[in-house]
């Protein structure tokens, strides 16, 4: 064989091995680029945003939640015990942090809110029964498709079929249907999560494909009238001091791990929702004004777990310094509950105690529950 034709051949295997190794790297580009996709999925919208706004009564805190600010204390505040103490209740084991299958992180965060608002008001009485977990696909869908005035009747994928939704988006849903919840219905099964229902719901609306509205009047029966827009710290603040949670959607990225006091950096860009749950004061000994961030990516994606404060804090969640929560609030919502946003006293006294690890009865009062968890005399 010639030299010209062995290197002939060898340019031919040269450029098939590079052909190959190609593919390899695309499909793990691809691969990796999905994963990092699906775990983001906020669209903003400033406009939209701006629309919604206009149509409500009271739009800020400040107004809605008056009542709150004029009594907030400074008092550090960690909604996740009431929400144990209601998770054990209900489902007979503590709570744990969901984690998105797609980039569905907006409805992520609106169900978190809701969740931790109902539980809250179950711990006060206000709620009969400790809370059903809101069904995140049902949100999904509202709040790409209802919110958006788009026809929701399941015969058109009016949505799209790419990820993402508004921090409002979710907010209008509430306010103007409501909450469906993680239960089964005549029209669907929504017990357990499911990313390719989340994405059908999100072409379709709340129901998906065929449901001609029927999911819409499952949600109607729990409206959540009271929510409305947070701009400022002493909102923020005075939200999380009287119990009512705030969902976050920004472009603000951070450290995938937590500093010995369980603060995460500012770092990146991340289109992402999530949802405040819990405040501590540099007053009171913090290192700095923090909030608490609730992720939806599950529990294992920020360590170390030894890094957390108190030694209760969720995995899967992170502390805030108040110069970043602040940039943040552009698209932040309170959620309330079925009274508004009036000042509410949770006995923060009685919430110092981490809860044991065993799980609780069902079929005990709220009072007598929390008391027995917190090792309060009752």
């Amino acid at each position: 064989m010639s030299r010209a034709n062995r290197w002939s051949i060898s340019a031919v295997v040269f450029v098939i091995a590079m052909a190959v190794l190609g593919a390899f790297v695309d499909r793990a580009t691809h691969r990796a680029a999905n994963v990092i996709e699906n775990r983001f999925g906020y669209t903003p919208d400033p406009a939209g945003m701006r629309a919604f706004l206009a149509t409500l009564d009271q739009k800020y805190f400040s107004e809605a939640g008056a009542d709150a600010m004029r009594g907030a204390k400074g008092v550090d505040t960690f909604l996740w015990r009431q929400v144990n103490a209601a998770h054990r209740a209900r489902y007979g084991i503590p709570f744990t942090v969901g984690k998105q299958g797609i980039g569905d992180c907006v409805s992520w965060g609106a169900a978190h809110a809701v969740y931790f608002s109902e539980c809250v008001s179950w711990s006060l009485g206000t709620l009969p029964e400790p809370p059903l977990f809101p069904a995140t696909e049902a949100l999904y869908g509202g709040a790409r498709v209802e919110a958006r005035g788009l026809p929701s009747d399941g015969i058109n994928a009016v949505g799209g079929w790419s990820d993402g939704a508004t921090g409002y988006g979710a907010a209008k849903f509430l306010r103007e249907f409501g909450v469906v919840y993680r239960a089964e219905y005549p029209s669907a099964d929504l017990r357990e999560y499911s990313p390719d229902r989340a994405r059908q719901y999100g072409a379709y609306g709340c129901g998906g494909q065929g449901d001609r509205g029927r999911l819409d009047a499952e949600a109607k029966k729990h409206p959540l009238k009271h929510v409305v827009a947070i701009r400022s710290w002493d909102e923020l603040a005075s939200a999380l001091e009287s119990g009512f949670p705030v969902t976050v959607a920004s472009s603000q990225g951070f450290s995938s791990s937590r500093d010995k006091d369980g603060i995460s950096e500012a770092s990146g860009v991340w289109q992402h929702q999530m949802v405040c749950v819990a405040i501590r004061h540099r007053a009171n000994g913090a290192p700095d004004d923090l909030v608490c961030l609730l992720n939806s990516w599950g529990p294992n994606w920020n360590g170390p777990k030894e890094n957390k404060f108190p030694a209760d804090q969720p995995d899967g969640s992170f502390w805030v310094r108040r110069s970043v929560i602040e940039r943040m609030l552009g698209d932040a919502w309170a959620i309330g509950d079925t009274d508004g946003f009036r000042y509410r006293d949770l006995d923060h006294g009685g919430w110092l105690e981490p809860p044991p690890e065993a799980a609780r009865r069902r079929g005990v009062s709220p009072a007598k529950l929390i008391a027995e968890t917190f090792h309060i005399a009752f």
